[in-house]
């Protein structure tokens, strides 16, 4: 019979999830949540009022709503086992993540892990994945820098004072990185995915004296649901579609993401890139399905 921190390894974990709505955030909330941690879920998307930004990209998916909320991935991890506390934030507006770190530290006392994962890239999104880098739209800065990047700069400038206090934390940043290979097709993209995989280094200099980690995390293609639209099918069907069959679910990457957060060793790691499928191998963990997804390589 398994003992409690052995079906529960994460049960006193307190975890911040930014962009927890659906997609990447989503699954590794969930995770989280199995794990037992108490998690704050946070994004734009509530119940009774979706993000406003994704109206090209729902266009071109052929969707009618954007998918999922932060009350819907709290309820569901809390249902896994782990404590889902939904907050609307805008992590673009630094006055409002200040708020809920404050809040967290006056309701939880701390913040073990932070997931930065905030992405504002697909609001810009056209349709077009490759092309020489003056033909995609200057827009592509704004969404990937201005409401990308910056965001993880943002939430880790207000949650590094409290882990600094406490000697004791774990930042993760959600990137995508091929071997420092060029991500062909979008310059934009490559420069936003590189800057964030350089901020978790520089943040590991900075941090490391003070027992506090920063690592980047790179999955592979992720089933979300803007891909699984575009591919129009469903999580249920994706293997009828030849083209998905190199992708992994965003609960992958939330495996993880929680076996980073379970190793005690983990300052071990600091300021490195790790690949999901790389970690999985070393954590022993598979993909919902079973599968060790190998790394998804250009």
């Amino acid at each position: 019979m398994q003992n409690e921190n052995t079906r529960r390894p994460l049960k006193d974990c307190v975890a911040v999830v930014t962009g927890a709505s659906r997609g990447a955030g989503r699954g590794i909330a969930l995770e989280l949540g199995a794990a037992g941690a108490t998690v704050y879920v946070t994004g734009r998307s509530t119940r009774e009022r979706p993000a406003q930004t994704y109206g090209q990209l729902l266009a071109l998916s052929d969707m009618q709503a954007v998918p999922g909320s932060i009350d819907d991935t709290a309820d569901e991890l809390t249902r896994m086992g782990g404590h889902g506390i939904a907050v609307q934030c805008d992590h673009t507006r630094e006055e409002e993540v200040a708020a809920l770190i404050a809040r967290v530290e006056r309701e939880a006392g701390r913040i073990d892990l932070l997931v930065n994962n905030a992405w504002g890239g697909h609001e810009t999104f056209n349709g077009v994945f490759e092309a020489p880098f003056w033909e995609h739209p200057l827009s592509n800065w704004d969404s990937m820098f201005d409401r990308g990047v910056r965001n993880h700069l943002v939430a880790s400038r207000c949650a590094a004072p409290l882990m600094v206090r406490q000697k004791k934390g774990l930042i993760l940043t959600t990137t995508f990185w091929d071997r420092d290979h060029y991500l062909r097709g979008s310059l934009f993209y490559d420069l936003a995915k590189a800057s964030m995989t350089r901020l978790a280094f520089g943040m590991a200099q900075d941090l490391r004296s003070h027992n506090v980690a920063s690592i980047a995390v790179s999955p592979g293609w992720m089933r979300t649901e803007f891909v699984l639209a575009g591919h129009k099918t469903d999580e249920a069907h994706w293997h009828e579609r030849p083209a998905l069959a190199r992708t992994e679910s965003p609960r992958y990457l939330g495996r993880a993401i929680a076996a980073l957060a379970g190793d005690a060793r983990v300052m071990d790691k600091s300021g490195e890139v790790l690949r999901v499928a790389d970690l999985a191998r070393e954590y022993g963990f598979t993909d919902i399905d079973g599968r060790q997804v190998e790394a998804f390589e250009m």
